[in-house]
């Protein structure tokens, strides 16, 4: 018997990475898991492990960026598996680099996708978890939601604004048996950071990084107890409220972060390429 038998999971963002590995964890402590990404194979190929394991598991193709698509997701959730329990929203996208490099365009959906989808998201999940007598609301943000990091303006601003969407909502649903919850994580090993490392700010290296798997394992825990907010590492989320409270002291250490971090960067640069040779010989 699993934490979470009986329980039904949407999950955003769950091709690969954080949301693959949240899926696959709810599956095997027993929960049926509805998985949201774009990318069709991909998405069904997560699908179809979990349900080779023994799991429940249905793949739904959407753009969360719609408020179309948000609606179906939900009622897609409930169509399949009778219900809705919990609500991971994972899907992210950080367009790196200068703010005037990007149209406007791609940053009006960055927002709609970091931003504006979970809170809809959440809204519409919530009648849904009130019929089933509780629920809980995880939404997985970012350390960059607490200090602020040249070159991911836009993503630093949405990160911040989920923390405070999800503390406001978790005091707003007090004593209704539905609990918000935030999992803040700095770099963490997936395509997100190591598939565009040209445009990754040497900063972020600077921080110890983080597995898949152990960022999906603290969602878990926080569906489970409705503790508002975990962070990993532990220690960069504290150097991260030190720097917001002592600004100066933050500008002293950027670039002394930056040297330490292009040094790990250019490491993890020589071993993908090593492993792409591998794979190519």
């Amino acid at each position: 018997m699993g934490d979470f038998d009986g329980k039904v999971v949407l999950v955003t963002g769950a091709s690969s990475g954080i949301g693959a590995a949240c899926a696959r964890l709810f599956a095997a402590e027993g929960a049926a898991v509805v998985l949201v990404a774009r990318r069709r194979e991909v998405l069904e190929a997560v699908a179809s492990e979990i349900d080779a394991r023994g799991g429940r598991a249905a793949a739904v193709v959407a753009d969360v960026s719609s408020l179309e698509a948000c609606r179906r997701v939900v009622e897609e959730a409930h169509r399949r598996f009778g219900g809705l329990d919990i609500l991971v929203n994972n899907a992210g996208v950080n367009f790196r680099g200068p703010i005037e490099r990007f149209e406007a365009d791609q940053l009006a959906a960055e927002v709609a996708v970091n931003l504006s989808a979970p809170i809809v998201l959440a809204r519409l999940a919530l009648p849904r978890m009130r019929e089933r007598g509780g629920g809980s609301i995880v939404n997985v943000a970012s350390i960059a939601g607490k200090v602020p990091v040249a070159h991911e303006a836009v993503y630093c601003a949405t990160k911040a604004g989920l923390r405070a969407f999800t503390f406001a909502l978790s005091a707003e649903l007090e004593g209704s048996g539905i609990h918000a919850s935030v999992v803040s994580p700095g770099p963490v090993a997936t395509d997100f950071i190591l598939g565009d490392l040209d445009h990754v700010p040497d900063l972020i290296f600077a921080n110890p990084m983080s597995s898949a798997e152990e960022v999906a394992r603290l969602v878990l825990m926080s569906a489970k107890d409705g503790r508002p907010e975990r962070t990993i590492p532990v220690a960069t989320g504290y150097l991260a409220t030190v720097g917001n409270l002592f600004p100066r002291l933050r500008k002293l250490m950027v670039p002394l972060l930056e040297r330490r971090g292009k040094k790990v960067k250019e490491r993890y640069r020589s071993k993908l390429s090593s492993q792409s040779r591998s794979l190519q010989s």
